[in-house]
């Protein structure tokens, strides 16, 4: 019993020898093999983040490529193509300052199309029925407007085509009517529409800004027949296309940060009509492009 008592533990003490042996030697290997597994891998994401960065240079390099191209392509596309034209700009709310430089490059003095900025008004929003009511000349019909929402949009829609087409009517009523106004109306030939409308507007200011935009862009539209272009740029925060859609704007123009969106705007100024730029809501990214004059080659002669 003794010796098998023995020749027992003598077994034990082995198969714990082995075992240690066996972990240590398993250790050492995994060791190994965990930090050649983990070079390997530092190795791989390394040679992979080169090459991204590689590529994204290369990427960089051709976008910066295609914007010096736009940059340089832009003033050929739209040469005089408004040239003598009177531009106004309506700003429904607010002129955002992201976008003065902007609408400048494509009508300001310096824009290679020609147009002459004539007109900008910022429209109030909310409207204030009684400081509109105060301005129409004594027993108009349109001092109903403090009380009645049709009044209002009439009273806009004759303030919209005064703006256009000149007239006493826009006198009266633009100090009451609009935040700040430079420029002369009158004789405007396409106007851009810009929408800034306040956020925190209650039910009866909402219902009355409603009639204001509404009747405004009414009346432009239909004075002479102009051009009437919704804009707004690549990153403006909540589109308004869909707005200027449901009043019936001739066009919109959704990137006018972008050189093709401002190649959108000249042509749409000068009649193009449909939803251009790179939005979901955009027909396409530009109208058709005019076409270089043709030239004719006489016979030769021999």
């Amino acid at each position: 019993m003794g010796y098998s008592a023995r020749y027992h533990a003598a077994s034990l003490a082995a198969v714990f020898l082995a075992l240690a042996i066996g972990i240590l030697i398993g250790v050492g290997l995994g060791n190994k093999v965990y930090k050649g597994a983990r070079n390997d891998l530092e190795q791989s994401l390394k040679s992979d983040l080169a090459g991204s960065r590689t590529r994204a240079d290369d990427l960089q390099s051709q976008l910066n490529q295609e914007r010096d191209f736009s940059a340089q392509i832009y003033p050929a596309l739209v040469s005089n193509l408004l040239r003598g034209k009177r531009i106004a700009v309506v700003a429904l709310g607010a002129m955002p300052e992201d976008m003065k430089g902007d609408i400048e490059s494509v009508v300001g003095t310096d824009s290679p199309t020609g147009a002459q900025l004539s007109e900008v008004a910022v429209v109030k929003e909310p409207p204030d029925p009684h400081a509109l009511a105060a301005a129409v000349p004594g027993g108009s019909p349109a001092r109903k407007v403090v009380r009645d929402p049709a009044a209002l949009a009439a009273l806009a829609r004759r303030a919209g085509r005064s703006l256009v087409t000149g007239g006493p009517l826009f006198d009266h009523v633009q100090d009451a009517l609009l935040a700040d106004v430079s420029g002369r109306p009158g004789g405007i030939d396409a106007v851009i529409v810009i929408r800034d409308r306040p956020s925190d507007l209650g039910s009866g200011q909402s219902d009355a800004t409603d009639s204001l935009e509404g009747g405004l862009l009414d009346g432009i539209e239909r004075a002479r027949g102009v051009p009437v272009v919704g804009v707004e740029r690549s990153d403006s925060d909540g589109s308004q296309v869909a707005f200027f859609d449901s009043e019936g704007l001739t066009a919109t123009v959704d990137s006018i940060d972008l050189d093709s969106g401002r190649v959108a705007l000249a042509y749409a100024l000068a009649g193009a009509e449909g939803d251009y730029g790179i939005k979901a809501s955009a027909d396409r990214l530009l109208p058709a492009l005019r076409r270089p004059p043709t030239v004719t080659i006489g016979p030769t002669f021999r």
